[in-house]
């Protein structure tokens, strides 16, 4: 018997939180384990020059993805919202509207992925000796965008009704199908790094094939019907008013951090191999952040959809102390354990060191990340998705930028880079507190999104 979703909208705050976003926790903590499993097979079996095309793609894949990815996240706050509601015709277009979406934006980022990965690998001043795996990579990648873009799109859709526990079972199982492919190819065949990108691209096909299985079968309003399945004009516009500022948001906070990975870049192969390898720990750091963000995001859409206002008030402030707490103490656990996980994916000491510098100027501060995510996605909740694209764009984008141009002029050192983090994410913190302090709840009419 199909487990229900968990009910958001009644009950116990903490555990209805809890059990929708724990799932969220362990599908994160698989996509980040077969994204590092990518870089420590490629480090081991291919080295490291091969292990810098591999582990520096993160802000480049996501500078392409992260706008569709952001307005999956925006159609599923306007699901959430209507499925609180019971108002089973808008959330019948909704879910339909999203996926016609999804169809036409994975098309365009295999387009845009294959046609403009080398010019834009060398706006990024990537080093020679690494360029040409980075374009095999990055092209094997993005011609498998469809899958990757769907799986997101139907992840949202059932996460935004209550269901975590689908995408996490679909996720595990596209992640052990990543390792053994990785292992076949790379390690048995040695067939190179565009094996990596192979496999990763077949292993979201499986999860996508998965949770569309689940949405078609489904006998509820959120139910897919292929024949259903085109762009309802007001529904469309909603949509794009909820999730084109959250896409904006993650595709030029993407540009600027395919700016910062130029200026790594201009340090050499071993620095972009060491900061690859701590992208991949840190991103270990994110999960707490990232599943919080995205329960409250749907604890509060719903909520105020059901009317429910004061559980809203208290769902904010559990989410946001347990997300900062499980944060923190992750980056305490990477600020003692650096050399060990930077070495995991490569030991050259050279390596090790940018990796290691880099872990232990930010992890300490893993605390600030979580509380601005958590308050993005509350604000996403209540149907003001512009105010954290201002704030994460004025600071994480265009302030990060000038921060680190301006005093890389003066003071030379990879360490300044480092140091924009911890410090924008202060700022942004800052900021997010005051707006919410000072900002009520809007009511269940006028929290209502455009074309409810």
């Amino acid at each position: 018997m199909a487990k229900q979703p968990v009910a958001l909208t009644s009950g116990s705050v903490a555990r209805g939180m809890l059990l929708f976003a724990v799932p969220i926790f362990f599908s994160n903590l698989f996509q980040q384990l077969y994204n590092a499993v990518d870089s420590l097979i490629v480090g081991n079996f291919l080295g490291g020059e091969a292990l810098a095309a591999v582990s520096s793609s993160g802000s480049l894949i996501f500078l392409l993805t992260g706008f569709v990815n952001g307005v999956s996240l925006g159609a599923g706050v306007l699901i959430a919202r209507h499925f609180g509601a019971k108002d089973s015709e808008a959330l019948s277009r909704t879910v339909h509207t999203t996926v016609a979406l999804g169809l036409a934006a994975g098309a365009a980022l295999t387009l845009i992925g294959v046609v403009l990965t080398p010019q834009i690998l060398r706006w990024m001043g990537t080093p020679d000796d690494v360029i040409g795996n980075s374009i095999i990579y990055f092209r094997i990648y993005f011609i498998g965008s469809i899958p990757v873009v769907l799986y997101n799109v139907g992840a949202s859709i059932l996460q935004s009704v209550g269901d975590s526990r689908s995408p996490m079972c679909y996720l595990i199982a596209a992640s052990l199908l990543n390792v053994v492919l990785d292992l076949l190819f790379i390690g048995g065949f040695y067939m190179g790094v565009g094996s990596a990108a192979l496999a990763t691209i077949l292993s979201q096909t499986l999860s996508a094939t998965l949770a569309f299985r689940k949405l078609c079968r489904s006998k509820e309003a959120y139910g897919v019907r292929w024949r259903q399945v085109r762009f309802h004009g007001p529904t469309l516009r909603a949509v794009v008013v909820q999730g084109v500022p959250s896409g904006i948001q993650n595709s030029v906070i993407s540009l600027a951090n395919v700016i910062v990975q130029a200026n790594i870049n201009s340090f050499g192969a071993q620095a972009m191999a060491g900061c690859g390898a701590y992208s991949k720990v840190e991103g270990f750091a994110f999960l707490p952040v990232t599943c919080f963000a995205m329960a409250l995001a749907t604890f509060v859409s719903q909520n105020i959809g059901a009317g429910q206002l004061d559980r809203v008030r208290k769902g904010t402030r559990f989410g946001i102390v347990t997300s900062a707490a499980l944060a923190e103490v992750i980056g305490i656990g990477i600020f003692t354990l650096a050399p060990f996980l930077i070495g995991m994916f490569n030991g050259e000491a050279d390596v090790i060191a940018f990796g290691v510098q880099q872990a232990r100027t930010a992890s300490l501060f893993y605390c600030l990340l979580a509380f601005s995510h958590c308050c993005a996605g509350i604000l996403r909740g209540m149907g003001r998705p512009v105010v954290p694209m201002m704030i994460m764009l004025a600071v994480w984008c265009v302030l990060r930028i000038i921060y680190i141009t301006v005093t890389l002029y003066f003071i030379p050192h990879i360490g300044v880079i480092f140091w924009a983090y911890p410090l924008t994410w202060f700022i942004s913190s800052a900021l997010f507190c005051w707006y919410l302090l000072r900002t009520p709840l809007p009511s269940p009419e006028k929290g209502a999104p455009a074309g409810h």
